[in-house]
């Protein structure tokens, strides 16, 4: 067999504004705590306010696993790190250039009306080092994958991956 099997984990940055929204809500759900043998709805309350705070850190705490097995990337989105949900299956025949998100090799891309998902860490470091891929036609995805998978994608099509 020759298959090559890579994987790589990345966290997402969680926003500001989701992070001032879970404080918010926790303060919130304390507060109706603490009114609760004064008003009785303020239990209810409490319950709102603090399932809300679960939901908001159950999807805001995002990672993303990309795995390249036999000439497919698969990536899937892990929730809180308790629950998984397949993202998509990109095929490396069908992708059309996959390249650093500010090289010279997109420029040719950079106008057309494409559908952008960013599957990445959510911001640009110092040195990016996220990659946009083009996907026929109609899709651009955004990753942070690791060396050894860009290594393993670049063996299987040299003439699509571009590391710069």
């Amino acid at each position: 067999m020759n298959d090559v099997y890579v994987e790589c984990l990345v966290k997402q940055k969680t926003s500001l504004k989701a992070r001032i929204l879970q404080i918010f809500l926790i303060v919130l759900a304390v507060i109706f705590f603490f009114a609760t043998p004064f008003v009785y709805a303020a239990f209810f309350l409490m319950l709102l306010a603090a399932g809300g705070a679960y939901l908001v850190y159950l999807f805001t705490n995002l990672e993303y696993e990309y795995l390249y097995l036999d000439r497919e990337l698969t990536v899937d989105k892990v929730m809180a790190r308790s629950r998984r949900k397949r993202i998509g299956t990109y095929g490396l025949d069908r992708i059309e250039i996959m390249a650093p998100v500010n090289s010279h090799r997109l420029d040719s891309y950079k106008n057309r009306p494409v559908k952008v998902k960013d599957y990445s860490v959510g911001e640009e470091l110092q040195p990016d080092l996220r990659y946009a891929m083009y996907f026929e036609g109609g899709e651009k995805i955004i990753l942070s994958p690791s060396p050894e998978l860009i290594k393993a994608m670049k063996n299987a099509a040299p003439r699509k991956i571009f590391s710069d």
